[in-house]
């Protein structure tokens, strides 16, 4: 079986093989059961969450994520996010494969983001706005920069120098990143805002918002958090990788559906129907868009399958 470790999975997953394997995945009839989460005390700390993440496509590969959340690991110098993706095969049940999770989920989540920019930013986007400084942050602005062509990254944390430690990592991937301190200012500046936080209030206000906007909304993946406020909710054209999983955990989808500033009918389309041409996504110029994203197994397995299978081609196996 191969093993691959967090810098062989980065190597084997390039941004535009991963947009399309996603594309591809979400176009298949993979079966996704729904995942299991748990969450779990941790005691003196925030609590812990436990994802068993499933999916398969008959005949071809099964595969499944198990993946532990633990929001204060910031303290002991650890990743947030750890976890393996064990991938098998579809037509034997032999295990070919296990995937570190942490980057399977950190690089797939940000091509699942850049997939559904293009069907919904504004072509011409040229100024990203990133608001969060975690794992994900590099991440989304590398994937979102492969089809749009931006020029400028604005980069926007509760920490100062957080942000300006992004900032140099973001600009030694030859990103033209550069720290903002004015957060409103910068959202009215952005073609595209992706928020990769944990916050449990919103970050973004509706009236901040110019017309053409594009907001990817990364974070808040329980029903408690949030990024986005109902004004944001009420001038955007909704769309979410799938309704199962934003329904239930996207606060930013769950919150307004309670205060009933937000239907289930108003949901304009999830990525599915994107990429299989059921919606055309972005219909006009000053449309603003609003994408949540709470990340769905089919996701890790596409990932994990170009994985192995790059892994392969270059002899890593």
């Amino acid at each position: 079986m191969l093993v691959l470790n967090a810098d062989q999975t980065r190597d084997a997953l390039p941004w535009v093989e991963l947009i399309a394997a996603l594309e591809d995945m979400f176009r298949s009839n993979c079966v996704v059961p729904m995942r299991h989460h748990h969450e779990m005390e941790v005691p003196g700390e925030a609590a812990a969450i436990m994802l068993l993440m499933p999916a398969w496509v008959p005949g071809d590969h099964i595969g499944v994520k198990i993946l532990n959340l633990f929001p204060d690991n910031h303290v002991r110098a650890l990743p947030t996010i750890i976890g393996s993706y064990l991938l098998s095969s579809g037509k034997t049940g032999e295990m070919l494969a296990m995937v570190e999770g942490g980057e399977l989920t950190a690089r797939r989540t940000a091509a699942t983001s850049a997939l559904a920019a293009r069907y919904l930013a504004r072509e011409d986007a040229e100024v990203m706005l990133m608001a969060g400084t975690g794992r994900l942050s590099l991440n989304l602005m590398q994937a979102h920069a492969v089809h749009r062509p931006l020029k400028r990254f604005l980069v926007w944390g509760r920490s100062a120098v957080k942000a300006g430690e992004t900032v140099e990592q973001a600009k030694a991937l030859g990103l033209a990143a550069e720290p903002v301190g004015d957060l409103a200012e910068a959202v009215h500046e952005a073609d595209i805002i992706s928020c990769a936080t944990l916050s449990e209030t919103p970050l973004i206000q509706g009236a901040w918002l110019k017309p053409g906007t594009h907001l990817d909304l990364v974070g808040a993946f329980k029903p408690s958090m949030r990024e986005s406020d109902d004004e944001a909710v009420q001038r955007s054209s909704i769309f979410v990788d799938t309704r199962a999983g934003a329904l239930k955990e996207g606060g930013d989808i769950v919150q307004p559906m309670e205060a009933g500033v937000l239907h289930e009918a108003d949901i304009k389309a999830e990525l599915a129907d994107l990429v299989a041409g059921r919606h055309p996504g972005r219909t006009n110029r000053d449309e603003i868009t609003l994408f949540k994203s709470v990340g769905a197994a089919l996701e890790d397995l596409a990932g994990a399958v170009l994985a192995y299978q790059q892994a392969k081609s270059k002899g890593t196996a």
